[in-house]
């Protein structure tokens, strides 16, 4: 293994050396430094005779005098079961004080896209115990399912409680084999050192931890590292989803902080930018992450992702939101409105999508009521959303009795079904049933959008109209 002294040139995160021989792109380095210090980097570009090297511990320390060495290999995550449970940085090195992990095998974190001929269409359920999420935009085993925030919203807090009660439902007859166990996969980019304290908190207190796998990159750690972290996360849940049979559920918060980094380091190689400054490659980058959710027939497990971004000035125009929503199955919107009235979690679901949704759903899955209680739920909280405004300009009195119901009914949708805390867990059966309560302040002509045979089963008249029917009687 050749050893240089060549460096020329350090910008930024990068460091640039002159070698005499072919390196292959995206090859592992080692730099150490006059200290004795060893630090890891990538390459990132090659040409011949100059090598342009991104460091993940940052470039401090490194001058003229440091040695490069060249692994001859790529960037490889050690993959094992043994890592649930187990607390990793963000280049899959662990930081909990635990055992050495002894990795069956060392897989290559770029991964191999998905044959399309081989994926399996997306239509299981899974439950996250969030009724706007599994009620109105329902996630299915294989989907990709973002959450789109802002700065000062609590996706956080949304991102734990749907890691800590996730789950997917037994399949009837009850089977027990390891098809259906399940794990979670959670993976911080760019967040502080405090939102990293709660995440580790919550995941002790409530023992979500022992099926989870948490890799952290902090605000402080170099963003060169923030570029791998997904990698590495993606890289674990395909082994345990497609060789160990589980099904995954990866989250990912911040893509943000994500595509920011990636937008130090183009500009730290002088890259011709594109929107407001990002690489004109970042659409195809996000791709290459996004895609590798799925199902393959013939395997048990499934890798399902959800990924959290802020949208910088709540503007889901802007180029990171934008772009995720060309690739990814929907998106939830958590909403600051809503989360100013004290709503938990505050999510809208008017602008939220789920395109799987009608897949996953219904008979044998949920419940046979599902989709024609989520249309008829969707197309009355547009109604007294669109009365709300109307309100504002004649007053309440102005309006007529059908109206006011529809009032009323946007506003305990808002109270009594979207906010239910972060630690309530509501099944799919509790959901459908608040959902049924709800729809019952309306008189069933209004409820045009079920079919006859659910009305019956389960609408639910309202006291004082039972009183009336009884009194004609």
């Amino acid at each position: 293994m050749k050893e240089y002294q060549t460096i020329t040139e350090i910008s930024g995160p990068l460091v640039y050396a002159e070698v005499d021989e072919a390196i292959g792109y995206d090859e592992i380095v080692e730099i150490e430094t006059a200290q004795g210090e060893t630090l890891r980097g990538q390459v990132l570009e090659s040409s011949e005779g100059v090598v342009a090297i991104q460091v993940f511990e940052g470039t401090s320390g490194i001058d003229q005098n440091a040695s490069v060495r060249f692994l001859g290999e790529t960037m490889k995550m050690p993959v094992t079961e043994d890592l649930l449970g187990r607390v990793l940085d963000g280049s899959g090195r662990p930081i909990d004080d635990g055992p050495e992990i002894v990795p069956e095998e060392r897989q290559d974190i770029v991964g191999a896209a998905i044959n399309p001929y081989s994926r399996e269409y997306p239509e299981e359920f899974i439950e996250t115990g969030v009724s706007a999420i599994d009620g109105m935009n329902t996630l299915v085993r294989g989907q990709k399912l973002p959450i789109f925030s802002s700065s000062g919203q609590p996706h956080s807090q949304l991102a734990m409680q749907i890691a800590r009660q996730a789950s997917v439902p037994e399949e009837e007859e009850g089977d027990d084999e390891e098809g259906s166990e399940f794990a979670v996969i959670f993976g911080a980019m760019g967040i502080t050192q405090e939102e990293a304290n709660e995440f580790m908190q919550d995941f002790e207190r409530t023992g979500a931890l022992e099926r989870s796998v948490v890799f952290m990159n902090l605000a402080d750690d170099p963003a060169v590292e923030r570029t791998v972290t997904p990698r590495m996360v993606l890289t674990t849940a395909e082994y345990l989803a497609f060789e160990k049979d589980y099904h995954v559920l990866v989250i990912l918060t911040d893509m943000t902080n994500y595509c920011e980094a990636l937008r130090e380091i183009g500009a730290a190689r002088e890259e011709v930018p594109g929107r407001r400054g990002y690489p004109g490659y970042m659409y195809t980058d996000l791709a290459q992450l996004y895609e590798r959710a799925g199902r393959i027939q013939g395997r048990e497990g499934s890798v399902t992702q959800i990924p959290i971004l802020t949208m910088p000035g709540d503007d889901d125009t802007h180029p990171i939101p934008d772009l995720t929503g060309y690739i990814t199955e929907g998106q939830i919107y958590v909403d600051p409105d809503l989360n100013s009235q004290g709503l938990q979690p505050p999510i809208n679901v008017l602008p939220s999508l789920s395109r799987l949704m009608d897949d996953g759903i219904g008979e044998g899955l949920t419940r046979e009521d599902h989709a024609d209680v989520k249309d008829q739920m969707f197309a009355a909280y547009a109604e007294g959303e669109d009365l709300r405004d109307l309100v504002n300009i004649v007053g309440r009195e102005a309006l007529s009795e059908l109206d006011n119901k529809y009032l009323d009914f946007a506003d305990a949708f808002e109270s009594e079904f979207v906010d239910q805390g972060f630690d309530q867990n509501r099944d799919i059966e509790e959901t459908l049933s608040i959902g049924w309560d709800l729809l019952s302040m309306l008189p069933k002509d209004a409820l045009n959008r079920i079919d006859e045979e659910f009305i019956e089963e389960y609408y639910r008249e309202d006291d004082s109209e039972r009183e009336v029917v009884e009194a004609a009687d």
